[in-house]
Order: structure tokens, then sequence, then C-alpha cells
């Protein structure tokens, strides 16, 4: 696969994040997603047991701030001194700091409340996009990028990509079931997850094209 080829795909992936972004923005204005989010709280509020809400605490635990640092810090120690990254460890920083960054602005601009039907925990501030299922997204899978290269067996790589899809997707309806958040904040927090992604990803392949490039090219004089 070359570099234009997915210099490319990024592009169509940041682009459709956004757009799909946007159309959400459009329908919960205009409050046209009210079902759909109803039917969807109800769905997975309907499995609650004393069982499964330790269990979706943990993974909304998981997805807190505190520890999606810790899980950052032990990402970049290790690509730094087990895997001998460097620049990568800049896009990394920039990933993960961004998308914080950009989910504050973003409940700052749209200032949606929480939804207030069942919930089993109390929180305070904005409810879209959610940020922790931005963040989570974010985390697992700029992690799963920088490491699929390192993985050489096709059976290590669904590994991890099942292992990152699979906390995304629980951290995210956790946030459902404890009653936190709608459906659409998740999904739109996946889709502000995904345009910042594919841009960050975008800006670091051209640098690293047009670095090695330069290395590459014969010393004048």
């Amino acid at each position: 696969m070359n570099l234009k080829f997915k210099l490319s795909i990024a592009l169509i992936i940041s682009i459709l994040s956004l757009i799909v972004f946007s159309f959400l923005v459009f329908i919960i204005s205009a409050k046209k997603i009210v079902q759909f989010d109803s039917t969807i709280i109800s769905f997975v509020q309907g499995f609650e047991s004393p069982g499964l809400t330790s269990i979706m605490k943990l993974f909304s635990i998981i997805g807190d701030t505190p520890a999606v640092i810790v899980l950052s810090l032990v990402v970049l120690l290790f690509l730094y001194v087990v895997l001998k990254h460097r620049t990568e460890l800049v896009l990394f920083v920039a990933a993960i700091i961004g998308s914080a960054i950009l989910n504050l602005i973003l409940k700052y601009l749209f200032q949606r409340a929480r939804p207030d039907i069942h919930r089993l925990v109390e929180i305070a501030g904005y409810s879209f996009p959610s940020g922790h299922a931005m963040n989570s997204c974010t985390v697992y899978t700029i992690t799963s990028f920088l490491l699929w290269h390192n993985i050489s067996t096709r059976a290590g790589r669904t590994i991890l990509i099942i292992i990152s899809v699979m906390m995304i997707l629980s951290i995210g309806i956790s946030r459902i079931y404890l009653g936190v958040h709608y459906p659409s904040d998740v999904i739109g927090g996946y889709f502000a997850s995904g345009f910042w992604l594919t841009i960050a990803i975008w800006f670091f392949q051209k640098y690293q094209d047009k670095y090695g490039r330069n290395r590459r090219a014969p010393a004048k004089g």
C-alpha cells in the first residue's frame, strides 16, 4: 500500500466522519433523534442487574481521564523504551491531547444537557459528544495504529483489533447503561475522534514522507 493511497484513505475517512458528525448535530438540534435515543437507552438499561452495573462502572472508570492518562504513559514508555520509536511519540501525544481539547471545545459549543431518565451515577458537565467515547476511541485506535507494524502475525494483529474494538464499544455502552449519555452522544464521540485521528495521521504520514525524502536526498557540493 503506497503512501498516496494511505493518504487518500485517511482523507476520505476524515471527510466521512465530519459529514456524519455534522448530520448528528443537525438531527439533535432539530430534535429528530429523541425516539432513537430513548429506544436504545431503554434497550440497554433493560439488562440492568447489580453484577452488570458493577462491570459497567468498571468500564466507565477505565474511560475516565486518570485511567486514560495512566494507559497513555504506559504506551509512551513501551513505544520509547521497547520499540525505540521517536517520531511516533509526537503523533501519539498530539492525538491524545488534541482529542481531549477538541472534546471540551465541542461540549461547550453545543452545551447539550445530559439525559435525566434513569441515572445510576451522578456526573456534571455537558453531554455531547461523549468524552469517554471520544477519548477511548482515540487512545485505543492510535495505539493499534502504532503497534500494527510491530506485530508480524495475522493472529496477533487480529487480537489487537478485537481488544481495541471491544474496549471502545464497552466504554461507550457503559455510559449509556449508567444513564449519563445519550446514544447519539457516544456515536458523536466516535465520529469526532475518527475525524481528528485521521487528520493527525494524515499530517504524520506526510511529515514522515518528507523527512524520509530529505534524508535520502544526496548532499550538494
